[in-house]
């Protein structure tokens, strides 16, 4: 495995640990009150433990019990700590001179160690109350564990610590133990617990007012050792904060002294100091809560971020076409009519060779093509040289690139205004004669057209018909009017000839030689168009991995040229509204975006499983509601049927991932520093040859120049 992908994998898997870490510690937090318990049958409870004391010891297997000693009371807190509640509470038993016992939740003492090193220092004891503040009875044995043992990591790691109490939620008073809550105590006791219930419930969860609460913990009779039960979190607490002093005096005024429950029932401080190993993994713990907690602090403000920013997009690039398309009714100004040189770079094309010139001869305007052979080596200059058509000259080099070829075509072309096509597309008719209308306007340099996919059979040909839809329909719009065109495609564009030698012509430096050569003109002064009505046919891939190797040198070639071009971000004019539009665009939503799109996967999966599902399906549906309808007015736009949009929807869980598996790879193979080598695409032959047509018109003045033509077409080494 190559090592950037080692650690994407080794980064999802622990995002994914933290979220299921975080989703097991926040969301399957039992919030339910303490006395908010359904009792069972209680068949298999010893009449002992039933008849007995609160303090229940089952260590070796034998049940017994121990009540407080009379006179005593043993003051409880669970559910705590909490940051607003908790150093309320401390605050009046530190005025009263009391210690108490504090049940603590693991992942309460995690976020607030404070509090219970605190509790420790002012002498109080400590217990704990599981980890997520669970139903012992109704959990699985190894959960049960789990949530003990999570427990007490929590307060080794917070105070250093480790206690033997332990106060199962939803329990009350030894009488009312049932035979889930019986195995539980059983298992604690095993694990080496002392489990503590209660005599007496202030009921202060239930919020009856501080009056009630004063009554119900005080109303004990004679003077019975009582373990008294209270909350300093859970909730709202202000009751029991507010009753508390009123216990203290109307008990102490009785005659009772307050003391921990070790104390009340004469046993040894079962809190003793932590051993190193858990007192580490204590505190590899809590960071590892409060790393989850940062984690998905910042997950959501970013989610929220993405999110508002595509929905922003959308809207722009919805207005942005239906301005677009107003504009487009005004047309370019006179009617461009002089001839064109069309350029045809080729490397083993021969399956689409014929039909792709052919096509270009059946044009409704005039044209030269020059098909330039880059060392093909499965015939495609001989194929067609042995077509004999008119007007068409084969120049053969060794094998340099793409970019080679097409600046070969560039010098030996005659027009001023070059088209540039690549030898696996198809144009339709009047594709070149609408391609080259936007040069009636003096400052335009460069056009693209619309490139259509032609192999549209399967699920990934339509995936990839409805993003070239979307692509060139929508966002070539926006570019348009922002006059920030990124790229004019290889299968279908436009220049003028003056423009390509004023830049250098066609660049090597890049794999993207189209994005590179835009961006250029752009930094030079041109404007770069969209003419939606130039449509040309392209063969797409069709296999996962064909298009693996297209996208991956497409990304990677625009991530260059972007760098390339990155000092048209502090430039002014045309080459400015590139860099802070153009190339601002393309990292936001070619490169940034893409890059989250795994953490976004993640993190829907983590909502369904613990958050509200349908909250997060609801959203899911909605963001998907947007790119529907995007579609569907792309589609209109193109007059293309929206049968294809059905598949859009699954588009999410294959292509998507696809996409930015690519923008991933090309990131990390640029910051790598590797190079790249070109990825060419197979073909399969799925371009049709066009109809015969008639001659290519011939504007008033040019017979001159389609002789030209026809002379080079017999000699195809002239130019070379």
């Amino acid at each position: 495995m190559r090592t950037h992908w080692l650690l994407l994998t080794v980064l999802l898997f622990t995002l994914v640990t933290t979220l299921l870490f975080q989703g097991y510690t926040q969301h399957l937090y039992d919030d339910r009150p303490d006395g908010d318990a359904t009792p069972a049958a209680a068949g298999t409870v010893p009449e002992a433990i039933h008849t007995g004391g609160p303090v229940i010891d089952t260590v070796d297997g034998k049940p017994r019990s121990a009540t407080p000693k009379p006179g005593t009371i043993a003051l409880t807190f669970d559910d705590g700590p909490d940051p607003r509640w908790t150093p309320k509470i401390l605050d009046v038993l530190h005025r009263a001179g009391v210690h108490a016992t504090f049940f603590v939740v693991g992942t309460q003492a995690a976020a607030h160690p404070e509090l219970v090193q605190r509790m420790i220092a002012e002498g109080h004891q400590l217990g704990v109350h599981t980890f997520t503040h669970t139903d012992l009875g109704a959990a699985p044995a190894w959960r049960r564990t789990l949530e003990l043992r999570e427990a007490q990591l929590t307060l080794a790691g917070a105070a250093g610590v480790t206690s033997s109490l332990l106060r199962p939620p939803y329990s009350s008073t030894a009488d009312a133990l049932d035979d889930p809550g019986w195995s539980a105590v059983q298992q604690a006791g095993r694990e080496g617990y002392l489990t503590v219930l209660t005599t007496q419930d202030s009921e202060d969860w239930r919020r009856p007012g501080v009056g009630e609460i004063v009554k119900n913990a005080t109303g004990g009779p004679g003077n019975q050792g009582q373990i008294l039960l209270m909350h300093d979190a859970g909730g709202d607490r202000s009751q029991s904060v507010a009753a508390l002093d009123g216990v203290l005096s109307t008990l102490k005024a009785r005659g009772f002294r307050f003391t921990t429950v070790s104390d009340a029932v004469g046993l040894p401080d079962p809190v003793r100091p932590a051993g190193a190993g858990d007192h580490w993994q204590g505190l590899a713990l809590i960071w590892l809560m409060r790393a989850g907690n940062w984690v998905l602090s910042v997950l959501g403000w970013l989610l929220w971020a993405a999110g508002a920013v595509s929905v922003l997009r959308a809207v722009a690039v919805l207005v942005a076409a239906a301005r677009h398309k107003r504009l487009r009714r005004r047309g370019w100004g006179p009617p461009v009519t002089e001839p064109v040189s069309v350029i045809v770079p080729a490397y083993n094309e021969v399956a689409g060779i014929e039909p792709a010139v052919r096509s270009l001869l059946a044009s409704d305007h005039p044209v030269e093509v020059i098909v330039v052979d880059d060392g093909s080596t499965d015939g495609t200059a001989d194929l067609v040289e042995s077509l004999d058509l008119p007007y068409v000259r084969v120049i053969r080099q060794e094998n340099a690139g793409k970019p080679a070829a097409l600046n070969t075509g560039i010098a030996a072309a005659r027009a001023e205004l070059l088209v540039m096509v690549d030898g696996d597309t198809v144009f339709e008719p009047d594709a070149v004669r609408m391609l080259v209308q936007p040069f009636a306007d003096p400052a335009v340099g460069a056009v693209s057209g619309n490139a259509k996919v032609v192999n549209r059979g399967g699920l990934l040909g339509r995936w990839q018909h409805i993003e070239y839809v979307v692509g060139f329909n929508l966002d070539r719009r926006l570019f348009d009017l922002g006059e920030c065109m990124p790229t004019v495609p290889g299968a279908v564009g436009a220049f003028r000839r003056s423009a390509l030698l004023a830049v250098g012509g066609v660049g090597e430096e890049t794999l993207a030689e189209d994005t590179d050569l835009t961006m250029a003109l752009c930094r030079d002064g041109w404007r770069v168009v969209y003419e939606e009505r130039a449509k040309a046919w392209t063969e797409a891939p069709a296999s996962l991995s064909a298009l693996w190797r297209q996208r991956y040198r497409w990304c990677y070639g625009t991530l260059q040229a972007m760098w390339k071009h990155r000092g048209a971000l502090a430039q002014g004019g045309q080459a400015g509204k590139l860099g802070r539009r153009g190339l601002l665009y393309l990292l936001m939503f070619q490169v940034l975006l893409p890059l989250l799109a795994p953490v976004v996967d993640v993190f829907a999966l983590y909502g369904v499983a613990f958050l509200d599902p349908v909250r997060i399906i609801g959203v899911w549906a909605g963001f998907l509601l947007i790119q529907m309808l995007m579609g569907a007015y792309a589609f209109r736009l193109d007059k293309e049927r929206l049968g294809p949009l059905w598949s859009l929807p699954l588009q999410q869980f294959v292509y998507r991932q696809l996409m930015y598996l690519v923008v991933i790879q090309s990131v990390f193979t640029a910051l790598a520093g590797s190079r790249l080598r070109w990825q060419r695409m197979q073909r399969y032959g799925s371009l049709q040859v066009p109809v015969a047509a008639d001659t290519p018109p011939e504007p008033v003045g040019v017979g001159g120049y389609r002789a030209q033509v026809h002379e080079a077409a017999r000699n195809p080494g002239h130019g070379t």
